[in-house]
């Protein structure tokens, strides 16, 4: 400890944290305070698992620079003040470019953690093919706090997709919901991927149309879950596994296994910064194959379902 600024060994570099004690997170009536130092000493061990979900990925980095209770800052370009050896990546967009950065080693993830950067957004696809997207996302937002029907909504979800023969994934958000993503192969386009997600979502609406709904305007919902695809587009973005969320407790996006779904404890702010590693290390996710699968032949097994 030097005065207000700690050094952290990340990877091989020296990072400094400034202001380590600093609260972020407030002590609320059940939960514990946490500092910019614990969001620091988090993503630092974190970051074995986290990073192979953040490499070469264009972000938005949600900053809180004065804690959860302050202003939120949503940032897309890079600052000139960035040091020189954090990765950027030019992509375009419709009236010009954005210089992202990109995530790739642990000391930038301590970096950003000393820039209160509480939450990681991802881009669905890579900088270097930005309109390809090797990830779809499905995201269940409940109308309420009944996570029972998301968990029901997931495991419906995760049969429709073993019948398609596409692997997935479910994780919780952290906020309200659970995202289901599934690896691509890289090889087609949003317009693509979107309208995948979109018929397989309108497939299971109309299976379970008590419960489930692939309406975009709330008034339209009611009590139903919304199956929401709208993510599957280009400079989209979604939040990114073991991210830590701008909530009270600190709750952490999480990837879970299947079997957890069946869980009636399970909700979407299950872990927090205190016990996230922990999940973590039990690589939730190894049973779902790395390569990622073409949509042809997924997409004839959904039409053929569609009928």
């Amino acid at each position: 400890m030097d005065g207000d600024v700690r050094r952290v060994r990340a990877g091989r570099r020296t990072v400094e944290v400034h202001r380590p004690g600093k609260v972020l997170f407030p002590a609320g009536p059940d939960g514990e305070e946490y500092t910019k130092g614990d969001l620091v000493t988090y993503y630092r061990s974190v970051a074995p698992f986290m990073l192979p979900h953040l490499r070469g990925r264009p972000l938005m980095l949600e900053r809180h620079p004065d804690g959860v209770d302050g202003p939120r800052f949503m940032q897309k370009n890079t600052p000139g003040h960035y040091p020189e050896w954090i990765t950027r990546a030019r992509v375009g967009k419709e009236d010009g470019t954005v210089l992202h950065t990109l995530c790739n080693d642990t000391a930038t993830l301590v970096f950003l953690a000393d820039q209160a950067c509480l939450t990681f957004h991802r881009w669905l696809s890579r900088a270097g093919r930005a309109d390809r997207p090797d990830l779809m996302v499905f995201d269940l937002d409940p109308s309420g706090d009944d996570f029972a029907t998301v968990r029901e909504a997931a495991r419906w979800l995760g049969d429709l997709l073993d019948e398609v023969r596409l692997p997935s994934a479910p994780m919780t958000t952290g906020s309200r919901g659970l995202h289901v993503v599934v690896p691509l192969n890289g090889q087609h386009g949003f317009d693509e991927v979107r309208a995948f997600a979109r018929d397989a979502a309108e497939l299971l609406a109309a299976e379970h149309p008590e419960k489930l709904t692939t309406a975009a305007r709330k008034k339209d919902r009611g009590e139903r879950l919304y199956l929401d695809v709208q993510r599957n587009g280009y400079a989209q973005t979604a939040v990114a596994p073991f991210t830590v969320r701008a909530r009270p407790g600190a709750p952490v996006a999480m990837p879970i296994g299947r079997d957890q779904l069946d869980d009636p404890g399970l909700g979407p702010r299950r872990w927090t910064l205190a016990d996230a590693l922990e999940q973590a290390r039990t690589r939730p996710w190894s049973g779902t194959s790395g390569r990622g699968r073409a949509l042809g032949p997924a997409r004839r097994r959904l039409d053929a379902l569609r009928g």
